[in-house]
């Protein structure tokens, strides 16, 4: 599995975490969010169980799998001051 990159930035009025362009909710301040980006960060690279799923793409197609739980990325937390 690839890395993905945590990126503390301003927004809504507060600040928060972004990932592959996604937003986090708003926290009131810089720290708060650092702290809540290093603890998802963190959680992504903890192993889980191997287990079939299923999902849908964007064409309406369904689609299953096996999701191996030692397949974990790795991660990153950068801050914009």
């Amino acid at each position: 599995m690839g890395k993905l990159y945590y990126e503390v930035v301003q927004h809504d009025g507060g600040w928060a975490y972004k990932v592959d362009g996604t937003f986090s909710e708003t926290f009131q301040t810089h720290e708060e969010a650092l702290r809540a980006a290093e603890m998802a960060a963190a959680e992504q690279r903890v192993s889980g169980s191997t287990d079939g799923i299923q999902y849908e793409d964007s064409e309406g197609h369904w689609h299953e799998e096996l999701s191996k739980g030692d397949d974990r990325p790795d991660t990153e937390v950068s801050e914009k001051n």
